[in-house]
């Protein structure tokens, strides 16, 4: 029997999507016959079926495994309910640039109004009306979904025609490929050029550029060239080596070099800066991104001299080479600015050193923490990190060099780390059980309580999917007081405590419990409360973690943990 639904996970094996997870439900007859079917029958490349008891933890794990493989993986979840369950992962992934596909199968009644919930955040949705066209549907969704900007996707099918019987038939797949990546007209790339060559302080601000590799090591190529600043406004990704005397660091929505950039090339960046806070001085900005209009911002604007939609690599190629033509080999023009450029980030590095250093009380810090992850953790780590107000300090102190070695949803959806952080080292493992790069995520106490854990740990223990969780325990909520800051700084939120502004979490749980008792027992627990337990703790969890165990460290820190 060749139905619908097996039609769709064949074609899913077909177009390279290698795991499928699932929140099953009463609606879904068809699919469990087609899942059965396909693994008793060991179809050639039939997606491996990953039960995720929450849908949000689902989708996440779809969207770790994009951000790694750069590759879409599936979501299969159930009407109504069950595609709003996906709700902040749907926001994730879309704001994210990751390319998840997902699946619903709904009754009969109201069919065309689930997709509603989805519209805006989606780069295509489509109801499925016939079994004979279905991997048709399947493949131009993936296609919108790896097509810049990349986005999820979201199809839903009614029980009849997922159980419709068909004529088995395959595509063309090399016919079905995403849309080639966009370059610069050679006179916008000429005017750019000859701006940066003539610059005195010229700035690159981004935020997505990471997602491509290449991209990082042509803008490295190009800070070598040129004295250039590169600022980091998202930490969704490694966008620029921190060793790289051009690096400024990481900053949301305020610099002092946005402001004394003469020259200003904004690349692949949502929020380059928030004028309320801070805005450029000179009128010589170019902006070049995948999505240059925002689409799904009601507002956003920059007064820039141009805006292109066009894929970083392939722009900063053009830049390379347009620029090697302009500046004479082994000059030494430059030669003043890149030694003030090193000279700005060793004292900048100085200051990173004063701030990590322990406390005279033995209480722990953000900074301090993350100075000792980088010491103790395998050199090949891949960092899932979602911890919030900490995350400034964390990536400081982290001084990430590698693309693809520090990994955030890049959205506002908090909790996403737990699936992520499972998508990851099933990506990194490749089918061999914890044989990859080792996977920390660090995250905030109010994060790990969002990422359903229960559901997380089972996972990682069903699956054999061990990864190392650092919980900053800072005893709440600080995101909210920051903003209320933010706009009422002399307000009553300023002299008020935690407990009257509600943000508290008194008594703390305990966090690393919870997940231990969702993983029935089989997870590393720890708790460190001072300077002198840290170190000893966290190798006891980096071993667990590589002998097959899942650990969980929950850090207490002092104040909010700055």
């Amino acid at each position: 029997m060749y139905t619908a639904s097996f039609a769709f996970f064949e074609v899913l094996g077909e177009a390279g999507i290698t795991h499928c997870f699932v929140n099953l439900g009463s609606d879904h007859p068809s699919i469990l016959e087609a899942l059965v079917k396909g693994q008793r029958e060991k179809t050639p490349n039939f997606p491996k079926i990953i039960t995720c008891p929450n849908e949000m933890v689902a989708l996440s794990c779809a969207h770790g495994m994009a951000l790694i493989t750069g590759k879409p993986q599936a979501v299969i979840v159930h009407v109504d309910v069950g595609t709003q369950g996906l709700g902040a992962a749907v926001h994730n992934a879309s704001c994210g640039r990751a390319p998840p596909f997902t699946q619903e199968g709904e009754m009969r009644g109201s069919r065309t109004e689930f997709i509603h919930y989805i519209q805006d955040y989606c780069r295509y949705e489509c109801e499925v009306k016939t079994g004979k066209n279905i991997k048709q549907m399947i493949m131009r969704a993936l296609q919108y979904a790896t097509s810049d900007p990349k986005g999820p996707v979201y199809i839903s099918a009614a029980r009849e025609v997922l159980e419709e019987d068909i004529e088995p038939y395959h595509l063309d797949m090399s016919v079905w490929g995403p849309v080639a990546p966009a370059a610069l007209p050679e006179n916008a790339v000429k005017e750019i050029a000859v701006a940066l060559v003539g610059a005195q302080n010229p700035l690159v601000v981004t935020g997505y550029v990471g997602r491509n590799h290449n991209a990082v090591r042509e803008l490295v190529k190009l800070a070598d060239t040129l004295p250039i600043r590169v600022l980091d406004t998202n930490a969704s990704d490694m966008c620029f080596p921190s060793t790289h005397p051009g690096c400024i660091g990481l900053a949301y929505g305020n610099h002092p070099w946005i402001t004394k950039a003469d020259v200003i090339i904004v690349l692949d960046c949502d929020v380059p800066w928030i004028p309320t806070l801070c805005k450029p001085t000179t009128s010589a900005i170019w902006h070049i991104d995948v999505d240059p209009m925002k689409q799904q911002m009601p507002v956003f604007y920059i007064s820039a001299k141009a805006r292109f939609k066009a894929d970083a690599e392939t722009f900063l190629k053009q830049l390379n080479h347009a620029i090697a033509g302009l500046v004479k080999p082994y000059s030494t023009e430059y030669k003043p600015r890149f030694e003030n450029l090193k000279k700005e980030w060793e004292e900048r590095q100085d200051k990173l050193e004063l701030l990590a250093k322990p406390r005279e009380d033995r209480a722990l810090s953000s900074a301090y923490l993350a100075k000792r992850l980088k010491a103790l953790l395998p050199e090949d780590t891949v960092i899932c990190l979602e911890a919030v107000t900490q995350t400034m300090a964390l990536v400081d102190q982290l001084k990430m060099t590698e693309p693809g070695s520090i990994l955030n949803s890049g959205a506002g959806g908090l909790g996403w780390f737990g699936g992520a952080a499972l998508g990851m080292k099933l990506a990194l493992d490749k089918g061999v059980p914890n044989s990859g790069r080792f996977v920390a995520a660090i995250v905030g106490d109010g994060t790990f309580l969002f990422a359903v854990p229960a559901s997380v740990y089972w996972i990682s223990r069903r699956y054999n999917i061990p990864f190392f969780t650092v919980v900053i325990n800072n005893k709440g909520w600080n995101a909210p007081r920051r903003s209320a800051l933010l706009v009422h700084p002399n307000g009553l939120s300023a002299s008020a405590t935690n407990e009257e502004l509600c943000i508290e979490f008194e008594p703390s749980p305990d966090y690393a419990g919870i997940a231990k008792a969702a993983a029935g027992g089989e997870l590393w627990a720890g708790r460190a409360t001072k300077v002198d337990e840290l170190d000893g703790l966290i190798k006891e969890a980096v071993e667990a973690v590589k002998g097959g165990k899942s650990a969980v460290l929950e850090v207490v820190v002092f104040g909010t943990g700055v």
